[in-house]
């Protein structure tokens, strides 16, 4: 038997908080892939992404109650998923933070333009976890530095840094792969 609840959020979610099993189903299989996809970007390892995004479907449920209505349901699963990510990786990697860079050396990166397909997935993976949780936080879950800086336990200032470093790595990947793309071709 097929349960239909619709296109009302309201309905999936009253049954959700009532505990019933069909609607968290249809709720796991309608946001599964995109958690994933969350977590793939904080977690290299696509085992323990799966990990961290079955617990926190678990903590969803479990605390589907303290969802009081303010602002999107989605949003608040997904910082579940990130803050279930965030743990992980507080558990089971030391992060080392670099210090402090000159301001006057954060200044913006202009874009160049994209000639070559790449993986975005890949390059984040090549990012040191510091690096990717603040990039992550920054650029995926558009946290403010001041945002970052009290998640992480950091100064604005690291946060800033490691954004900074973040992208010139990402950078400096990309046109490596692209110049042995580029030399494979010739």
């Amino acid at each position: 038997m097929k349960l239909s609840f619709g296109n009302k959020k309201e309905n999936l979610l009253s049954r959700i908080k009532k505990n019933d099993p069909a609607a968290q189903k249809i709720f796991y299989d309608q946001n599964v892939k995109k958690f994933l996809s969350v977590a793939r970007s904080y977690i290299s390892d696509l085992y323990q992404a799966e990990d961290c995004v079955i617990k926190a479907f678990c903590k969803i449920f479990k605390h589907i109650e303290s969802f009081r209505g303010e602002g999107n349901f989605d949003g608040w699963a997904r910082r579940i998923v990130v803050n279930e990510c965030l743990n992980f990786i507080k558990s089971h990697k030391t992060v080392f933070y670099l210090d402090d860079v000159h301001a006057s050396v954060l200044e913006e990166i202009t874009d160049e333009q994209i000639v070559f397909d790449f993986n975005a997935q890949e390059l984040i993976d090549q990012l040191p976890d510091s690096y990717k949780m603040v990039f992550n936080l920054y650029v995926l879950e558009e946290y403010s530095h001041q945002e970052i800086a009290e998640t992480l336990n950091i100064s604005t200032a690291v946060s800033k840094t490691q954004l900074f470093r973040a992208k010139e790595k990402l950078r400096k990947i990309y046109f490596q792969q692209q110049k042995t793309l580029k030399n494979e071709f010739i």
